[in-house]
């Protein structure tokens, strides 16, 4: 199922911080491919690499938490259009509502420590792992844990693809992303077992899931589980 968007959401302010962060994500792809033969290199050096903290094993080696600049910088670094594009469509879709209910700061604050524990929770399923973790799937998936407990009632505007049927549907909040989470979940359960990278899909699925339960959690200490005052209807 691939969302196009949300239908009948309204938002009283513009999501400036939203718009930035798909900006920074897409200027950074752009800075990947003018690296060329080089980007490997890059990435190996610059991005969240779990080994690096753990030294292949399960012990943090005097490491009291892996390095919170690489992690940012992964966070921003994608390994194809497709990767780049679908994370930025559900970026589009779903970030604009979380940002009007917490404000444009509070927001970005949501954001990066999504990302954060999306990386934690990759580096305790997967510690021995030589493989960059990039991409903005995990602090995504914070944000579409938020979006679920804000909106659960929201509509989504689907594209249902089964082999060659194809049709456009509407699905609540509270299937939709529910469901996205299990496949999250069954998909993570699977790669426990997982000797390669290939096995796994090259996906990391405990940063989807980290960063999902870590949403609403966020969510609630940067103050957005309340409801904003009603505005008082104006005196004619």
């Amino acid at each position: 199922m691939l969302p196009l968007r949300d239908v009948g959401m309204q938002r009283a302010t513009t999501p400036v911080v939203n718009v930035l962060l798909i900006a920074a994500n897409v200027l950074m792809f752009f800075f990947e491919l003018s690296l060329g033969g080089r980007l490997n290199a890059f990435v190996m050096s610059a991005a969240f690499v779990p080994a690096r903290y753990t030294g292949g094993g399960g012990s943090l080696l005097g490491e009291l938490a892996p390095s919170l600049s690489a992690a940012l910088v992964s966070m921003f670094l994608h390994g194809g259009w497709g990767h780049l594009l679908g994370n930025m469509l559900f970026l589009w879709i779903f970030g604009d509502n979380v940002e009007d209910r917490l404000g444009h700061f509070r927001y970005l604050v949501f954001y990066l420590l999504s990302g954060f524990a999306a990386t934690f929770a990759h580096l305790w399923a997967s510690p021995g792992s030589t493989v960059p973790a990039v991409g903005a799937s995990g602090a995504i998936s914070g944000v579409l844990g938020a979006y679920l407990f804000l909106h659960p009632q929201a509509r989504i505007q689907t594209l249902l693809i089964l082999g060659f049927f194809i049709r456009l549907i509407y699905v609540p909040a509270w299937v939709f992303l529910p469901f996205w989470f299990l496949m999250q979940l069954l998909s993570g359960a699977a790669s426990l077992g997982a000797r390669t990278t290939a096995e796994t899909g090259g996906v990391a699925w405990f940063a989807h899931i980290g960063g999902f339960i870590a949403g609403p959690l966020l969510l609630f200490l940067l103050g957005g589980g309340r409801r904003p005052p009603r505005q008082p209807e104006p005196l004619y």
